[in-house]
């Protein structure tokens, strides 16, 4: 039965068959072979239920919609003003202020296509404008988006600690340094291809310019509030004032205040279509994460997870094989299937083996999501490469090939995370 359910899910992926249906297929496979089976139809239903009836999993909704509010708000403009003061004149400036304008819409969104769309739509053309090349300013964005799953708070740790019962605060937590790492690797990256490729600095100058006349104190408040995002939201789970759930209702309501009475970018009226377009963006979420539930209680009542323990630590005889194997199947799994699924049902069976080779759960959660956040920008399914490739109006094929660099930047910071797990749990 095991080997049914494992062919009908990666066949269900290889032929395009939506996540969600492959996933049920394969769950209820088990109960039409053996009608004895514990898991049989009825259950895969209650369960299905049940893993949609949990307090924890509501951050996801409401950190989507405090997203697409700050979106719609112009958020990500006033944040790129702050950091283009400060470094747009220096060497791959503005393309450093796109990656440092992500890191801090991550701390807002928590998902990574949302902060492709949110920045790049923004930055996209001042990019252009200053005469940059159209699909490096495309891979730029598609991969700096990725750190929105990496920087708290992030759906993706969210999820992962809701699969394996790990601390998402900790989870939180642990992610701030490894996002800056990434980033710094990115920004290298961005300074290496300006220096080869060369900059208008005239036209750089000139915009940063127009931009410094209005006054430092005048660009810092009228960001000051889009700074203050990521403050009341981490500084209240850090604090233990509030748990993840509380602060992304929190975040609803501040981004609400912010962008209808403060920067005024929305109206009340446009409301009620911001909820429908958070909702339409949950609602195949929500089902693949009851499903993905289901699924992984399915292979542990086959013991799965024992089995594959069993098979790996056989096989594998030390930790940094181990890891070295789990980065290539992640990396691979990344670039077939959503973060949120692949967590949902590959992190409840990989912990077990992970503890027994004495990794802690927590760098395990790092490790994988930001494998996985490399995924968004990997040829051919990357996420936000199809993001990206709507902004600049190419074909996703064509800034696949440009994304690559950024890409093998990527891994070289993915490396360093996953070896020195340090630099993970170091703030816990």
């Amino acid at each position: 039965m095991t080997v049914s359910v494992l062919v009908v899910l990666i066949v269900g992926l290889l032929i395009s068959v939506p996540i969600a249906l492959a996933m049920l297929l394969s769950t209820i496979m088990p109960g039409l072979i053996d009608p004895h089976f514990a898991a049989n139809i009825q259950f895969v239903l209650r369960s299905i239920i049940g893993g949609a009836d949990s307090t924890p999993i509501l951050a996801v909704p409401l950190f989507m919609l405090s997203g697409v509010i700050m979106a719609r708000g112009g958020i990500s403009e006033k944040l790129f003003n702050v950091f283009a003061f400060l470094f747009g004149k220096l060497k791959a400036g503005l393309p450093c202020t796109v990656i440092i304008t992500c890191l801090f819409y991550g701390a807002i969104s928590g998902s990574g296509p949302a902060t492709c769309a949110a920045v790049g739509t923004m930055a996209i053309p001042v990019l252009l404008k200053m005469g940059y090349d159209k699909t490096f300013c495309g891979a730029l964005c598609g991969t700096a988006g990725g750190l929105g799953v990496i920087i708290p708070p992030s759906i993706p740790f969210i999820i992962y600690g809701l699969a394996t019962g790990a601390s998402i605060g900790n989870l939180f937590i642990a992610g701030i340094i490894p996002g800056f790492i990434i980033a710094f690797c990115l920004m290298g990256y961005a300074v290496f291809y300006c220096t080869k490729h060369g900059e208008d600095k005239d036209k750089i100058n000139e915009m940063v310019d127009d931009l410094r006349r209005k006054g430092f104190g005048r660009v810092l408040l009228d960001s000051f509030w889009a700074l203050l995002t990521p403050v009341i939201i981490l500084g209240g789970i850090y604090s233990g004032v509030v748990t993840p759930t509380e602060a992304a209702c929190i975040s609803v309501f501040y981004s609400i205040i912010v962008a209808l009475f403060i920067y005024r970018t929305i109206r009340l009226k446009d409301l009620w279509g911001l909820m429908q377009e958070a909702i339409k963006s949950y609602a195949p979420l929500c089902l693949m994460l009851a499903l993905a539930t289901v699924l992984g209680r399915v292979l542990t009542l086959l013991q799965v997870p024992m089995q594959l323990s069993n098979f790996i630590t056989s096989t594998v005889s030390s930790k940094i094989a181990f890891l070295i194997l789990l980065d290539i199947i992640l990396l691979i799994m990344g670039m077939f299937m959503d973060c949120a699924p692949a967590i949902m049902i590959l992190a409840p069976m990989l912990l077990p083996v992970s503890k027994a080779m004495g990794i802690d759960e927590i760098h395990l959660g790092i490790v994988m999501v930001v494998n996985l956040a490399i995924g968004f920008i990997t040829p051919p399914f990357g996420v936000n490469l199809f993001v990206a490739s709507k902004l600049i109006d190419e074909p996703v094929m064509k800034l696949g090939k440009k994304v690559i660099p950024f890409i093998g930047w990527f891994v070289v910071a993915l490396l360093v995370i996953t070896f020195v797990p340090a630099l993970s749990l170091a703030l816990l």
